[in-house]
């Protein structure tokens, strides 16, 4: 059935009211550009960018984009300390038409600036993106006709207030702007920007942390380290020849240009955020990049140790976390670090076999375990400790435990009493080593031996079983490869398992069954009775 006429028409008519508005809206934009006495029109855009629909807010921003981008491209908008507009008014004769001009249309363009930051809060994301990029157009156009006065000749003056406004709408207090953060970097990949934002960053920190007097701002705290984590820095100044504000002739002693100085606000910046209380969900954000995005580009890199020593006592897997940034400053910058082995052997419990970051954890174990300089007592601590844990261990962490364990009495031939001791007694006797004990120098661990290797000999699960018969026969020099073991999870070995019980076929009874029941039973009623 057709549908009714009326219904077409309503439809061409909205059509029709959508193509009106944008014409105007365009119609508008090109008469204040092309004519002077049409300036009072921009009041019109104005109030597209207040409309209700967001179709028509969006032309309006991007008729603003073409006007004030034109007008700074001209030199049409005042420079300097802008007067009141009051001013022109009152005063006569002071000011001339063409500077009358460009106070009104100064003032305007602070009107549009502000409108845009307004809508940087929308609730539509295409308004909010449209509001920014048009935002960061006017930063580019500033740049290259700064609206502020020059103190002297070729002196760079980056149009910060803009920027700064820009920054402040991304740290919101109140709404969640990562979204819009993560279409920010584009421009975050233009090395001026970059510098100007790391600084301005740690202002708004520092003021909004200051205001808040230490307490937890959720949602600020997000944004800012949304904002952080996609800051990219260069390696090498070379790279630094992406800028959003082109300078002609040699920058000299421009800080955008210099690693040095990108590297300072970098570090600045870090430490300003870091210094303040966090939520816990952000220590782990932060601790899984720390080792690879924010050290390597530090001046200072010994500055974060009180930050990775306050997460290393937090405990669970933010001290996970931390040990990775704590190897980078053991290993590369002689980190002196009181009772870290002590702590280390604290971590050791049931939860870090089924921890996110266990694979990461005993990478970075076995490499603080694999000098020969450390002490009999310690590593037969940590031999000793993960054997009573393997006990209760599932069998994907056993498989790399049991040859963790055993490279460990490799690298210290004098641990392997632990397995081997010729003067113990033939009678049973209490297991001397003290679970309960924090300190590894007191567990009694050499005392012990690793009979828990003996008792998984008989583990349910024959890979498990199998493994831990390697302590039966002299261990060889050779130590076993558990890189490919660190991520081997529970459904792998299901997989594996299932794929060898396709080739191997299972032992069944000889002879066939004829029926499920046999002899003299009979159903009575649903139950099932024998005669």
């Amino acid at each position: 059935m057709a549908p009714p006429k009326s219904s077409n028409v309503t439809s061409d008519k909205s059509k029709n009211s959508k193509n009106t508005t944008k014409t105007d809206i365009n119609t508008k934009a090109d008469l204040i550009i092309q004519n002077r006495k049409c300036a009072n029109d921009i009041f019109d855009i104005f109030e597209h960018l207040q409309a209700e629909k967001d179709r028509d807010v969006i032309c309006a921003i991007g008729a603003c984009s073409r006007i004030f981008c034109a007008l700074m491209g001209r030199g049409d908008l005042f420079v300097g300390p802008l007067p009141e507009e009051d001013s022109l008014l009152t005063v006569t004769g002071k000011h001339s038409a063409d500077e009358k001009y460009g106070i009104f249309m100064r003032h305007r363009y602070n009107d549009c600036v502000k409108l845009l930051l307004e809508l940087m809060a929308n609730s539509n994301h295409q308004v909010k993106e449209g509001a920014l990029c048009t935002l960061m157009k006017f930063v580019s156009a500033e740049g290259q006709r700064p609206l502020s006065s020059v103190d002297w000749d070729c002196h760079y003056n980056f149009p910060r207030e803009t920027l700064k406004a820009v920054v402040c709408g991304l740290l919101s207090e109140k709404e969640d702007m990562a979204l819009l953060i993560s279409r920010f970097q584009e421009f975050l990949e233009m090395d001026d920007v970059r510098y100007y934002v790391m600084g301005l960053v740690s202002d708004s920190v520092g003021r909004v942390t200051a205001r808040a007097k230490e307490a937890l701002l959720p949602i600020y705290q997000n944004n800012v380290f949304a904002l952080l984590s996609n800051i990219n820095m260069p390696s090498q100044e070379s790279e630094l020849t992406n800028f959003l504000i082109q300078m002609d002739g040699d920058r000299g002693d421009w800080k955008p240009a210099k690693l040095k100085d990108h590297r300072r606000a970098f570090e600045r910046m870090w430490l300003g955020f870091l210094k303040h209380k966090l939520p816990s969900n952000m220590y782990k954000k932060i601790l899984v990049v720390l080792h690879e995005s924010i050290l390597p580009h530090l001046s200072q890199p010994t500055l974060m140790i009180d930050f990775l020593t306050a997460a290393y006592d937090i405990g669970g897997a933010i001290s996970l976390l931390a040990l990775n940034g704590l190897f980078v400053l053991i290993h590369q910058h002689n980190l002196d670090y009181p009772d870290f082995y002590k702590k280390l052997y604290n971590l050791l419990d049931s939860s870090v076999f089924h921890a996110k970051y266990r694979a990461r954890f005993f990478h970075l174990a076995d490499l603080f375990l694999s000098s020969s300089h450390l002490p009999v007592y310690l590593v037969a601590a940590f031999a000793k400790r993960l054997s009573r844990l393997a006990l209760t261990a599932p069998p994907a962490a056993l498989l790399m435990i049991l040859p963790f364990i055993y490279n460990l009495i490799r690298r210290h031939p004098a641990c392997r009493v632990l397995i081997h001791r010729p003067d113990a007694p033939n009678e049973p006797f209490d297991d001397p080593y003290l679970m309960e004990e924090d300190d590894p120098a007191l567990c009694h661990a050499l005392d012990s031996s690793l009979w828990e290797l003996q008792t998984l000999q008989k583990h349910y699960h024959p890979d498990v079983s199998k493994t831990a018969t390697v302590i039966n026969r002299p261990l060889s020099e050779q130590e076993d490869d558990i890189s490919e073991l660190l991520e081997f999870s529970t459904y792998e070995l299901f997989e594996r398992d299932l794929q060898q019980l396709q080739k191997q076929p299972v032992a069944l009874e000889y002879e066939g069954v004829s029926q499920l029941l046999e002899g003299s039973g009979k159903v009575l009623g649903g139950f099932f009775s024998l005669e």
